[in-house]
């Protein structure tokens, strides 16, 4: 069902025709064409009330951009000033996430039994896939969900020490040497650097249709779970307000809550037309998308096996990913990668230590197996089928702990991530990624030349 878009009430025009329009009404209906005032007065004030209430209450069927929600809540923490309407869209936003939470999280069923993990597990793959399921279905997935928390073990206390990779050099972890490109270094081999300006040069403002356009838009998207989206959300104010960034590139948070890499891997799942709907709200076509910012990892990522069987497996879920990103946006031509930030505070096993921090390794496999020429994650269709973005680091992000690193002091405090799960980032954790990536876009050798104003 398309709904359609109210637009403003401008009173004194429409309601001088209103007022005419009902006027006639009860004088040839109601009235038998004698004027009644008293009873005129009282129709036509609950005719303009009713009116009113028409235009000022949303559609039923308008779903809430939890997104968008998210943005102005931004904009009245930071002072803004919001119209009703967004207090209002705020104050929905808020009701049907409380009801979607009591609706995934109702009370358990009182008999859990024997839960057979494939038949939950393939429930589960539909649900995501997008399709209705049956209470039934509702059900059994609600208590595996039960008995899979009673079986958890408790998340136990992080104390080891690590060295961020962008200071090992050339020691070794688990037989993997440091840097970002490895080798103890941190900056691209020349040969892809070289590769990489090529690529920028190309990133350019374009119309809708794809086409070189002085008024064009280059698309920078956000792609990840959870925490990616609560850091770009925050980044993107920070960004669109900063007076070095070009006046074409338009921001847009691509990242969904849940959607971790393995969901990425699935061309047909729902997370695609999410996207879209926020590219149409943001005014941008598919063809306009040049720059992507990804942020991923695994959920639960024991289950996956110790390093690097589990760090293997998000590589290769990222490559599936990347894939579907250049399908999607035929003109997507660089993506910048992250790995996420400390984890040592972590409480579940959804993303702890020392996982998070291996999880920077697949990121690295990734990029060397482009520079290797691995047909799958070739961008140059001089060299064949063009099957991916040229790929580079973005900002790497984790710090161990409260020990400051050495290039840039960055340490993660406690308070940095939320008090529930000490994994999801807290308001002063999302300003720190915001932060990074802000001045990496300004600063980066490949980044400013389309990010910053020339």
């Amino acid at each position: 069902m398309v709904t359609q878009r109210r637009t403003p009430l401008n009173l004194p025009d429409e309601m001088g025709r209103f007022f005419d329009d009902c006027d006639a009404f009860i004088r040839r209906h109601l009235c038998n064409g004698r004027s009644t005032n008293s009873m005129k007065t009282k129709i036509l004030a609950l005719c303009l009330l009713l009116t009113l209430l028409g235009r000022a209450l949303p559609a039923a069927d308008e779903s809430i951009d939890f997104n968008k929600a998210r943005q102005l809540a931004e904009r009245s923490k930071r002072g803004e000033t919001l119209t009703p309407a967004e207090e209002a869209y705020i104050t929905r936003a808020k009701a049907e996430h409380k009801r979607q939470r009591a609706t995934d999280n109702p009370a358990p069923a009182a008999d859990v039994g024997d839960i057979d993990k494939a038949k939950a597990q393939a429930i589960q793959q539909r649900r995501q896939k997008g399709e209705e399921l049956s209470a039934e279905d509702k059900a059994y997935l609600r208590s595996a969900k039960v008995a899979q928390r009673a079986s958890a073990p408790a998340q136990p206390r992080w104390t080891e020490r690590l060295t961020p990779l962008t200071e090992l050099g050339t020691a070794k972890y688990k037989g993997e040497d440091g840097g970002l490109y490895g080798g103890g270094k941190n900056e691209p081999p020349k040969i892809h650097l070289e590769a990489a300006l090529k690529v920028v040069a190309k990133v350019q403002p374009l119309d809708a249709v794809g086409k070189p356009s002085k008024d064009g838009k280059i698309g920078l998207i956000s792609v990840g779970m959870s925490n990616t989206t609560q850091e770009y959300s925050l980044f993107k104010p920070l960004a669109d307000a900063d007076p070095a960034k070009s006046p074409h590139v338009v921001i847009v948070d691509g990242a969904q809550g849940g959607r971790a890499a393995i969901h990425w891997v699935d061309p047909q799942s729902p997370l695609w037309k999410t996207i879209d709907e926020r590219l149409k709200t943001a005014g941008l076509s598919v063809r306009q998308i040049q720059v992507a910012w990804m942020k991923q990892a695994t959920a639960n990522p024991a289950k996956d096996g110790d390093f690097p069987q589990h760090a293997k497996v998000l590589q290769e879920n990222l490559v599936k990913g990347l894939a579907n990103l250049k399908e999607k946006f035929p003109n997507l031509r660089l993506v910048y990668l992250s790995s996420r930030i400390y984890a040592g505070s972590a409480k579940t096993p959804l993303s702890p230590e020392p996982y998070v921090y291996e999880e920077a390794f697949s990121v690295r496999w990734l990029i060397q197996d482009q520079i290797a020429g691995k047909p799958e994650l070739n961008y140059d269709a001089a060299k064949g089928e063009v099957k991916s973005p040229l790929l580079l680091w973005g900002p790497y992000l984790w710090a161990d702990g409260e020990t400051p690193r050495k290039a840039d002091g960055l340490i993660y405090k406690r308070e940095d991530v939320r008090d529930d799960d000490g994994t999801h980032p807290s308001d002063t954790g999302r300003q720190k990624v915001a932060d990074q990536l802000l001045k990496f876009l300004k600063r980066d050798a490949t980044a400013k030349l389309w990010f910053t104003k020339q």
